[in-house]
């Protein structure tokens, strides 16, 4: 089975597809492997973890490059591995197989992207069919896989990761521990809120009005603006962690134009993964290596010398960039002139696109 995963590996390196049969019968090995595991895995440092790869393939890589390899490194994913970007389905199939072949180096918690509904809406389903063909099952394969994901980490018994943040409806870990994980993410309820929810600091948090700071509202839960999960501050976090004996919280979920971003002192921090997200956004990225429970290294890179060729090939030449019109049906295409005219990042556009499952703002 190993010398099958490193030849699996060594085509998948390259940027290459496996065949249907090979990718469906990876996800029943691995769905085999991951009912076995708890809602909540416990890892030791030391660890390198990442937030949201959003389809970044060759970002992936350059992480590997970065950070080092698997199985020389361990590594703890945040989720979000599809979605957005052109090669979702290069980089989830990529951390399969490393996953089934160092199971014990590599960590894979679910993202809020790992869903269903979500694929339909964002670009992973349509890019399953234009890279498989009309009556491909790969996006079934795949997404069913995601529904045993585990839903959170706890790295040397009190750092607490997840992908998005808390809950009204937990209290403590082993709320979450029995959860029923194997299912679509819901609209609501604890699973929906691990990987929704964000934090929110308060406009006093480094103020001098520490009792108007707790009466606050929005010191506790509210509902987010994403329209599922919610938003959180810091009483929400001192209270979860002081509760299960816990020191911080590790999340992905949001967008750092640094590549991370501190919250309430330190208790809680956001890692981004994915540099120049969408490729147009000039974020940077970071993956957080941790050598033990406090003693840590922020890593902070910019995006891939392959995204900055598609990103100028792009702009230079939208209807002769064959990479990205290869994404477009030949009956769709869009010329140079809509593209100046139109934004096709926003979520309008997004929206109007999703609803007829083509992947238009991939560009």
């Amino acid at each position: 089975m190993s010398m099958e995963l490193d030849e699996c590996l060594e085509n998948l390196y390259k940027g290459k597809l496996l065949p249907e049969p090979v990718v469906r019968a990876l996800c029943f090995k691995l769905k085999e492997m991951l009912i076995r595991e708890s809602n909540v895995v416990h890892i030791q440092t030391p660890v390198t973890v990442v937030g949201d790869i959003h389809g970044q393939f060759h970002d992936l890589l350059d992480i590997f490059e970065i950070g080092g390899p698997v199985p020389d490194t361990n590594y703890l994913f945040l989720g979000d591995y599809v979605d957005r970007g052109l090669y979702s389905v290069e980089t989830i199939v990529l951390l399969m197989v490393l996953k089934l072949r160092y199971p014990h180096r590599i960590h894979l918690l679910r993202g809020n992207h790992e869903s269903r509904q979500i694929t339909q809406s964002y670009g992973f389903y349509t890019e399953c069919l234009n890279k498989y063909g009309e009556n491909s099952r790969v996006w079934h394969y795949l997404t069913d896989f995601f529904d045993y994901l585990v839903l959170c980490c706890i790295i040397d018994d009190e750092i607490f990761c997840v992908h998005g943040g808390l809950s009204p409806n937990v209290q403590t870990i082993d709320q979450i521990k029995i959860i029923d994980r194997f299912r679509e993410i819901p609209h609501d309820g604890a699973m929906a809120d691990l990987v929704w929810s964000d934090p929110e600091e308060s406009s006093t948090e480094n103020g001098n009005h520490r009792e108007e700071f707790y009466r606050e509202s929005s010191q506790h839960f509210q509902v987010s603006p994403r329209g599922a999960g919610y938003t959180f501050g810091r009483c929400v976090v001192e209270k979860f962690l002081h509760t299960n004996s816990m020191s911080r919280i590790y999340r992905a979920h949001q967008l750092c134009n640094e590549g991370f971003q501190v919250y309430f002192n330190g208790l809680v921090t956001t890692v981004w993964s994915a540099p120049n997200y969408c490729y147009r956004c000039g974020n940077k990225a970071s993956i957080l290596e941790l050598y033990s429970k406090d003693d840590y290294y922020f890593n902070v890179f910019e995006e891939a010398p392959e995204n900055k060729l598609l990103n100028e090939s792009a702009q230079a030449n939208v209807t002769n960039n064959k990479m990205l019109i290869d994404y477009f049906d030949s009956s769709d295409r869009l010329s140079e002139n809509d593209f100046a005219d139109m934004d096709v990042f926003s979520d309008s556009y997004q929206a109007k696109s999703a609803s007829s499952r083509r992947v238009e703002y991939f560009l």
